[in-house]
């Protein structure tokens, strides 16, 4: 459980739109600044906004969080995007269409000059006897403008994280340990094999016979907004003022206890310490399930906490080599749920 409360601190308090639009700018070497978010519209576009609730705020980041914004930045080195001109911390991790070296126009930049939706433009070139005219021409004249060719190559990396792919395909993975359904197939489990240790997924042809056992879920039912829930629960049991609880939510209460409290830098100190003591336990807890981790940034932060938690992970990064083997819990066997 404990492991599972350290992922709501992936941005503290932000909101899923605030994250995705959160630009490289914005983040300082304690702080994270809120100004905009990136709200999804249904026809595919992402429209760049204020915050939900209006507020725009800055939130504290303890050391650790800090740490890793600042290397995954270094990392990824995020480039403007072609729809706003910002370069956002977050973007997605593949194309839409799994074509991510294949350059050219997409279905759904198509959709957007022309101001409808992706399936619209589909239903043009598929069945143009079945739409309006003046919508025929708007999908036509977007495809001229754009240079886009059907079935031709195309495929950029998605630029922004969408709600279905996040969420649906690696957020609700991880919390359930089922892959969600998608036609013809069912719901089913997330196959693993045990090696290394403690499991990763198994993809391709005959997966499930291929694989030793299934995720555990972890928390069936969790989505990235309760995230969120987490981590105003978290700093109530630590104690927090609901008046530093509110500013780093980004609500607002109009009540006159409310307009009478103030934040103070020991309050944020006192957060802060909270939050990275519970995140330590987190990491320890997890070390004894295994001192290693096939993923990288997992694998770095658990070596970090070995030598005492005074390095960055940068440092640690630096120190695994592929002659060094990674520690995998040699002697432990898996606890694997057997395969259906």
């Amino acid at each position: 459980m404990n492991s599972l409360r350290s992922s709501s601190w992936d941005i503290p308090a932000c909101a899923g739109g605030e994250t995705v639009g959160l630009g490289t700018e914005f983040v300082r070497q304690s702080t994270v600044r809120v100004e905009w978010q990136l709200y999804e519209l249904d026809r595919g576009e992402f429209h760049r906004c204020p915050p939900k609730d209006g507020p725009r705020r800055t939130i504290d980041t303890p050391d650790w969080l800090a740490d890793l914004l600042s290397d995954h930045i270094a990392g990824t080195q995020p480039r403007p995007c072609a729809c706003h001109g910002q370069a956002y911390v977050f973007r997605d991790h593949r194309p839409a269409n799994r074509a991510a070296r294949r350059p050219g126009v997409k279905l759904v930049d198509v959709a957007c000059r022309a101001g409808i939706s992706t399936g619209t433009v589909s239903t043009v070139l598929n069945h143009p006897a079945s739409v309006p005219e003046s919508t025929r021409v708007k999908v036509e004249l977007a495809i001229a403008e754009l240079g886009y060719v059907r079935g031709g190559s195309s495929g950029q990396p998605a630029a922004h994280w969408r709600r279905t792919g996040f969420s649906t395909w690696l957020f609700h993975l991880a919390a359930t340990g089922w892959y969600p359904q998608k036609a013809p197939q069912q719901p089913h489990p997330v196959p693993i094999l045990a090696e290394p240790w403690p499991g990763i997924p198994v993809r391709g042809r005959n997966a499930s016979g291929r694989a030793d056992g299934r995720w555990e879920p972890i928390a069936p039912g969790l989505t990235p907004h309760g995230l969120r829930h987490a981590h105003k629960t978290l700093m109530e049991e630590l104690g927090t003022p609901p008046k530093l609880m509110d500013q780093r939510m980004g609500h607002e209460d109009g009540s006159v206890q409310a307009r009478y409290s103030h934040v103070t830098p020991t309050m944020r100190r006192r957060l802060m310490a909270g939050l990275t003591e519970l995140w330590t336990a987190s990491l320890d807890e997890r070390r004894k399930l295994s001192p290693g981790s096939p993923a990288a940034v997992l694998d770095g932060l658990l070596r970090a906490r070995r030598h005492g938690g005074g390095e960055r992970v940068a440092k640690i990064f630096s120190q695994i080599s592929p002659e060094k083997p990674r520690e995998t819990g040699q002697g432990q066997r898996p606890v694997l749920r057997n395969w259906p």
